[in-house]
């Protein structure tokens, strides 16, 4: 009987933990930029279905070579978006940006609009579809690698969607890739967003995150960025960092053991989930005064 009764227990412990942990659904998103439809990834916490509040919304960018649904597949402990979710009650959303779209708006192709789908697409549609804080100060963005880059560059050129943003492990400097045994492939993989110029170093500086740090000083957002000492973008990532400092612009900036791996990324993640809740919970203490 006793046994019985610890069985009956470890069910029920169970059945209420299903009930109550975060939500995924997979939201269709139609671009009319782009003339085709695709998916995001959205988290949400264990409080939304009975809240009748608004929550707050942090996007999460996965990079290159990568999808959707990487953040929720390739981390070690396939559970950590949904208990950062649960943990801060704020709705996660993961949007689609393709292979190496770089979350820019390709100046030659029409079907590679990736800033103008997550900053006026994705996040109107989250809006509408959801119980979301639908302005910046309910609204955050963090990626890895290519959407660390992404993060950034999108968060610099449209301050008034965000008020916060971070980077790990970010691709801040695009040239770098050129400058690797892989060259010729990334040539190949970046045709899509600049055609017959994707050889061209230039081209990819102009568009780099390093590039932006007078805008960034200018947007004077709170910034979160971290990478691995033995990741091969560490020294993109230094220099960042450096002009940051030289422009006086107040940023969080960390370097950890580790590479470029999801073991990392799992590991730096919440961070900037910590990182991000203060600035939006003041915001939201703010705004009830």
């Amino acid at each position: 009987m006793k046994k019985i009764k610890m069985l009956l227990s470890a069910f029920l412990l169970c059945l209420t933990t299903m009930t109550y942990a975060a939500k995924v659904d997979t939201l269709q998103v139609a671009s009319a930029a782009m003339g085709k439809t695709y998916k995001a990834a959205v988290v949400l916490p264990n409080s939304y279905a009975k809240s009748k509040t608004t929550f707050p919304v942090m996007y999460l960018l996965h990079g290159a070579y990568g999808h959707f649904s990487d953040w929720l597949k390739n981390t070690p402990n396939k559970k950590l978006v949904h208990n950062l979710a649960d943990q801060y009650n704020m709705i996660i959303v993961m949007p689609e940006g393709e292979t190496f779209s770089f979350y820019l708006d390709s100046p030659v192709n029409k079907e590679s609009q990736f800033e103008t789908f997550i900053t006026q697409e994705v996040i109107q549609k989250v809006d509408k579809t959801y119980k979301t804080i639908a302005n910046r100060n309910g609204r955050v963005i963090t990626g890895l690698s290519m959407g660390g880059h992404g993060a950034l560059y999108l968060s610099a050129r449209h301050p008034d969607l965000f008020c916060a943003a971070g980077s790990m492990s970010g691709a801040v400097d695009m040239s770098t890739m050129l400058n690797r045994d892989s060259s010729a492939q990334i040539v190949k993989l970046m045709q899509p967003v600049f055609g017959d110029k994707s050889g061209n170093t230039e081209l990819y500086e102009q568009n780099s995150v390093l590039r932006m740090a007078d805008k960034i000083k200018s947007n004077k957002l709170p910034l979160v960025i971290d990478c691995g000492v033995d990741d091969f973008l560490i020294e993109p990532n230094r220099e960042l960092h450096r002009r940051l400092v030289y422009n006086k612009v107040d940023h969080d900036y960390t370097e950890r053991p580790g590479a470029h791996t999801w073991d990392y990324w799992e590991n730096s993640l919440p961070y900037h989930a910590l990182f991000f809740s203060k600035i939006l919970t003041k915001n939201q203490l703010t705004a009830k005064k």
